[in-house]
């Protein structure tokens, strides 16, 4: 599995990378340009990257859907279809839109989330603070799709430290494919993921740039944002419960005691 994915494979095409679950593509829709799909045997949220669109579907009529104008201007909208919808998107205008598919079974309403649902947590510490929006968490009344969005300061470490959630051993760890999307602030940036795994099987080194996407099939899998580069990415993932439990690299574990205080650049993004 190649795990850095440049944007012409998902760009306006549905694509699972061999995952057992999931998918995801992205599509940028201009002033009333539509989109009509049905979602078959997945689960959907789409995620308003930025604009507004509205959607007509076999369950049900959401007008006037987004309003930040990039991911750094405010927290997400998102709808949450259930298998078998039939929709169609129509930009209200140009909009720029996620769409993070998962296989399910289990039928569920379907919802408009808005950013006053959205949880927002302050992680971490030090330059390894971030913060976390809560799209659909596992208590979201959903089959198996988990998205959260992540905003990361400049020079700032994310995913630290190193965590995994590959194996299925609850409550401590869950197993979870995940897929992290990335955009930057300013698009001539970078940031680094690394993904490695205890036994070496796995040990990746990523340039990631705006647009982007990187696999984590499993291991461990820290992010640093470039200095001078504010970084967003938005985090699909899906496995064998709904549950974000994940285990330190008990080499890194120890990080935690360092935070003695926030980064106060944390918030980056408000209601």
């Amino acid at each position: 599995m190649n795990l850095l994915v440049r944007p012409d494979a998902f760009q306006d095409r549905i694509e699972d990378f061999g995952f057992e679950y999931l998918s995801f593509a992205t599509r940028k829709l201009a002033r009333g340009q539509t989109y009509e799909a049905a979602s078959h045997g997945v689960e959907l949220a789409i995620v308003v990257l930025g604009g507004i669109c509205s959607v007509k579907s076999s369950v049900g009529d959401w007008a006037g859907i987004g309003g930040r104008t990039t991911v750094f201007d405010g927290l997400p909208y998102a709808l949450y279809l259930p298998p078998g919808t039939s929709f169609t998107v129509t930009a209200d205008i140009d909009c720029d839109l996620a769409f993070c598919y998962c296989r399910a079974e289990e039928q569920h309403p379907a919802h408009l989330v808005t950013p006053d649902e959205v949880a927002v947590e302050i992680r971490g510490g030090g330059n390894a603070t971030r913060q976390i929006n809560s799209i659909i968490p596992p208590a979201f009344p959903a089959h198996r799709l988990i998205v959260v969005e992540v905003f990361t300061p400049a020079g700032n470490w994310s995913s630290f430290p190193p965590h995994k959630h590959d194996v299925h051993n609850p409550p401590g760890e869950v197993d979870l494919d995940e897929i992290y999307y990335y955009r930057l602030e300013r698009p001539e940036g970078f940031a680094i993921q690394k993904v490695y795994t205890p036994d070496g099987r796995i040990d990746e080194t990523i340039t990631v740039r705006d647009g982007e996407l990187v696999l984590v099939p499993e291991g461990y899998h820290p992010v640093v944002a470039g200095h001078g580069y504010n970084v967003y990415y938005l985090n699909a993932l899906a496995g064998s419960a709904r549950s974000l439990a994940a285990s330190d690299d008990p080499n890194y574990a120890w990080v935690r005691q360092t935070w003695a205080e926030k980064d106060p650049r944390v918030p980056m993004v408000t209601r």
